[in-house]
């Protein structure tokens, strides 16, 4: 890593642990900065705030007091989730202190080149797919971000000759001022996570801090269906680099007579790729637009996509019992990842959807379930997703407790030949820690039909 003095002898306080917190804090107190953490779990059941404690680092623990950012910081580094309507990072801003994730710290520390993909749908698949190609390619990529290791630990350890691959949320990108990847992908843009920036215009302006520092020699990668990552792309100063499912491209990565081209260049027949699922092909198409750019060899990007058949959570093909086939879709956290699921299968398939309710209707979903022949609903929006299904003109709509219940009681009413997918449509919080959690759930539930 880097050496730097950036922050020797500042005042920093690192708000909210998890791992990221615990990463940035360590990092900075080994950077020679006078650290405080601050978490609002108390220290008795805090081990991670008892770890740095033992280091010789500032913990307050148990509450948030407003008054600790009268205590002279120089910058505030914040867990991702916290919103910037938080009262303590409210107090930072009147104060003039900066805020930054963990993800700026990682940057400014890092030897290797940076490889980062965000996006409102397919990031996780997409990043895989880019560290997978790049592995196959002998270009010696660590993985981090979102999936993976938190970033700020991932760069103490890298090299130059390294290439860190990192998923991006528009949370963690709210929070970074000099960060600058050396290829940026942008995979799509829709409505999302309002809760948190309030508007959709917001959300996307935090989306498009992934390239605001780009410049000669970095590249774009950026959906060419989509005109509002085109925007973005406009006022870059990387080099664009577009993709597109529907459109034949010259330049760029594109699907042309069947076959996944980039730059004008056969690269692998579509019937050959493994993934399922037509929305797939955008997140194959930005990665190896990635690989080409970074010299990656068409037989490695090939064996990739003859083999890679899922990421865990988005999509994953689980088993199947008496003939019927079951996948965990619980990344699936917005109607449009879950309508994006359904358009994957031409089986009857058996829908189960539900979870926290963010106040938004599921009228959207409507014409997507025309091919759902049970729906099972559990969790807060049970309800609004029933009457969707009601608009769709399913038979069979069943509520069930919770994920493990409605696998059992989906198996009931499936037949052979049907898919019975997990695809909330919703966040998992109402009832699970996290997406993880519930479809790990899930699987459990389907291996115990045996």
């Amino acid at each position: 890593m880097k050496t730097i003095k950036l922050y020797e002898h500042k005042k920093i306080l690192v708000l909210g642990l998890a791992k990221s917190g615990v990463s940035a804090a360590a990092l900075l107190h080994r950077l020679g900065a006078f650290v405080t953490v601050n978490d609002s779990k108390p220290l008795s059941e805090n081990p991670e705030a008892r770890s740095l404690l033992e280091q010789g680092i500032k913990v307050v623990c148990g509450s948030h007091p407003i008054e600790l950012m009268d205590e002279g910081f120089e910058l505030v580094v914040k867990n991702p989730g916290i919103p910037y309507h938080n009262p303590m990072i409210e107090r930072a801003a009147e104060l003039g202190i900066p805020v930054v994730t963990e993800v700026e710290l990682a940057y400014q520390i890092s030897e290797a080149p940076f490889i980062a993909i965000t996006g409102t749908n397919g990031k996780t698949t997409t990043t895989t797919l880019v560290f997978e190609m790049f592995t196959a390619g002998g270009k010696l990529p660590l993985i981090a971000g979102n999936i993976g290791m938190v970033a700020s630990g991932v760069a103490q350890e890298a090299v130059p000759e390294n290439n860190i691959v990192i998923e991006l949320s528009s949370f963690q990108l709210m929070g970074v001022s000099t960060f600058k990847p050396k290829i940026a992908i942008i995979t799509n843009l829709y409505e999302a996570h309002l809760d948190y920036h309030g508007t959709r215009t917001d959300y996307h302006q935090a989306k498009a801090r992934i390239t605001e520092n780009q410049g000669d020699g970095d590249y774009l990668i950026a959906n060419a269906d989509q005109e509002e990552v085109l925007e973005i792309a406009k006022v870059s100063n990387a080099e664009t680099v577009p993709f597109s499912v529907n459109s034949e491209l010259s330049r760029g990565a594109c699907v042309r007579n069947g076959w996944v081209c980039f730059n004008g260049e056969q690269i692998i027949p579509t019937a050959e790729i493994a993934l399922p699922g037509s929305h797939n092909l955008e997140n194959i198409l930005s990665a190896v637009a990635a690989s080409k750019l970074s010299g990656v060899s068409n037989e490695a990007i090939i064996s990739v996509l003859t083999t890679f058949t899922g990421v865990k959570h988005r999509l994953q093909y689980v088993a199947e019992v008496e003939g019927r086939k079951f996948y965990n879709d619980s990344k699936a956290t917005n109607i449009l990842a879950t309508q994006k699921a359904l358009s994957a299968f031409s089986q009857p398939v058996l829908l189960l959807a539900g979870g926290l309710d963010r106040g938004n209707g599921f009228d959207e979903l409507v014409s997507s379930m025309k091919g759902v022949k049970v729906l099972v609903t559990f969790g807060e929006t049970a309800e609004k997703i029933e009457l969707a299904g009601k608009a769709a003109g399913i038979k069979t709509i069943l509520r069930a407790d919770n994920v493990e219940k409605a696998v059992p009681e989906a198996f009931r009413y499936s037949a052979p030949g049907d898919v019975i997918l997990l695809s909330p449509a919703c966040a998992s919080w109402d009832q699970y820690k996290t997406f993880e959690v519930r479809g790990d759930m899930f699987i459990q539930a389907v291996h115990m039909l045996n």
